[in-house]
């Protein structure tokens, strides 16, 4: 117990004495699932609302497909990742693995169901309550999009935090792809289960405090969000 309360009084100190191996791993592990999250976003609201509002042959089978990608396993997207643009893939010629970049693509993979499956749900509920007034201005479903993705911009945006989260919280992934390279792709998850098996407490410890705190930040922002768009959109 003496040893686990040494090691968290450590880990509180270098948090905030601003460690320099510590924090770098925190601005890396930001950077890339900003990154991955908004590139998942780019490509999920759109297609998340296409198939909210198009009546479209096979749409219960991409409904299904996007559900059932929600569990989409990360090693597996790792490892298909990593074949891709392994020296042997057909994308090895860019070589970008076991860089930022891969982790990006990885990352991005995971989120973009989770992006697209929320927003189908929530663009589909506004679709019902705003189709007969936005057909009889003669607006189209796919002219509807923009409009819809607009207007419920605040529930989306807990989608873009969602999703953010799962990019930060991914571990399997980001190892195969990323190598886990000290100063180059190390990153929250990654480090806290290589420092954990080194047996260094500490740096695990302080990276674990900084990951709960950003998604206890991204949780609380999330429901502040959605209590004053109720408030002021009820």
């Amino acid at each position: 117990m003496n040893d686990i309360g040494a090691s968290l009084a450590l880990a509180l100190r270098l948090i905030t004495g601003g460690d320099p191996s510590l924090w770098h791993v925190v601005l890396l592990s930001l950077e890339v699932s900003l990154a991955a999250a908004a590139l998942a976003c780019l490509l999920g609201l759109p297609l998340g609302a296409l198939v909210a509002v198009e009546r479209f042959p096979g749409r219960r089978a991409a409904i299904v497909t996007l559900n059932a990608l929600l569990a989409l396993p990360s090693v597996v997207v790792g490892l298909v990742v990593y074949l891709l643009l392994s020296r042997a893939g057909p994308l090895g010629s860019l070589g970008i693995l076991f860089t930022p970049t891969a982790i990006v693509i990885a990352q991005a993979i995971l989120v973009m169901p989770i992006v697209a499956a929320l927003a189908r749900q929530f663009v589909e509920d506004g679709w019902r309550d705003y189709e007969e007034q936005l057909r009889s201005f003669g607006v189209t479903p796919l002219r509807a999009i923009p409009t819809l993705l607009w207007d419920l911009r605040y529930a989306l945006f807990t989608v873009v935090l969602a999703g953010f989260g799962r990019a930060a919280s991914e571990v399997g992934a980001v190892m195969i792809v990323g190598g886990n390279i000290d100063g180059v792709t190390r990153v929250m998850t990654t480090a806290i289960a290589l420092e954990t098996s080194k047996g260094d407490l500490p740096l695990a410890l302080g990276l674990g405090i900084v990951l709960l705190a950003i998604v206890l930040a991204l949780n609380a922002v999330a429901y502040a969000i959605r209590e004053w768009s109720a408030k002021h959109h009820g």
